[in-house]
């Protein structure tokens, strides 16, 4: 199997449908190259619903609500246990992501021209095509509290911090190596995963995909690739409903209980060399990034 996904979802009944017909009218799928596996976390909608209904060849797992990590852990362990021949790359991605029929197969044709590549990340649009600026450094605690909690005429003063965080100060046009990527959309070569382990359960929602960017960082190169791009809704539930703020807080303190609040050389040195690194002079027109395997 070239390709397997893994999909969490809880009450998605709006997005589901649209994401699972993305995969399955993709090249790869067509080709009986790609399987994917949906975990439930206990919906109450009519998200299990559809997807057992309309779409018979997709694995479901209905689950206890044990968050997103352990959610994508669970299929994750499925694939690689149930699926016939390991799978090569594994996608996690979020139930509101739809995409064209060529993306994934394009992805997969990245990784496979460029071996030392562990994780990449295509463009992120929005429904309306706007830009999602979702490459970003590896976090401090400021980056975090202030972007979130500081009022907008102090936020006026880090301006130039903030975008820099964001990475918005570089041309999304461009590939770039980036030490933390969106959860909502990671294409990760499977044996990877036998480097550096899966998510970290601790994280419910909110930074489990910093610290998986992170861990695949510091062993292979974390690539955002924009010749590829996918739809995301993005939601931002922290920043709309007090129960997902508080899951992002105790997430955050999590995080940097685990990696340093702010004694964090390894923080440190990523982000000086991310902020100094620009498109490599062997990416190619055709998207190839030619590189030592690893």
């Amino acid at each position: 199997m070239k390709l397997t996904v893994s999909i969490v979802t809880f009450n998605n009944e709006a997005f589901i449908r649209d994401a699972l017909s993305s995969i399955e009218k993709s090249t790869l799928h067509q080709q009986n190259k790609c399987a994917v596996v949906v975990v439930d976390n206990s919906s109450t909608d009519k998200t299990r619903e559809i997807i057992s209904r309309e779409f018979p060849r997709i694995t479901l797992i209905c689950s206890e609500n044990r968050g997103f990590s352990a959610g994508h852990n669970k299929a994750i362990r499925h694939v690689l246990e149930n699926v016939n021949g390991k799978p090569d790359y594994h996608l996690i991605m979020n139930p509101d992501v739809y995409f064209g029929e060529e993306a994934l197969e394009k992805l997969v044709d990245f990784m496979e021209a460029n071996k030392d590549v562990g994780l990449v990340m295509p463009k992120i649009l929005y429904p309306d095509h706007g830009v999602q600026y979702l490459c970003k450094l590896l976090p401090t605690p400021f980056d975090l509290l202030g972007r979130r909690f500081m009022p907008g005429f102090l936020k006026a003063l880090f301006k130039q911090r903030f975008e820099e965080y964001e990475f918005r100060n570089r041309n999304y046009d461009e590939l770039m190596e980036v030490p933390h990527l969106s959860g909502c959309f990671m294409m990760v070569r499977a044996r990877v995963f036998e480097k550096v382990e899966l998510f970290d359960e601790r994280f419910f929602i909110y930074l489990e995909d910093v610290d998986l960017s992170r861990r695949i960082h510091a062993e292979f190169k974390t690539i955002y690739y924009p010749e590829v791009h996918v739809f995301h809704h993005y939601h931002k539930g922290s920043y709309k409903r007090l129960k997902h703020l508080k899951y992002h807080v105790r997430s955050a303190v999590k995080y940097f209980n685990k990696w340093g609040w702010f004694f964090d050389k390894e923080r440190k040195e990523i982000n000086k060399k991310a902020k100094c690194l620009r498109q490599p002079e062997t990416f190619s027109r055709k998207g190839f990034w030619t590189s030592k395997s690893f």
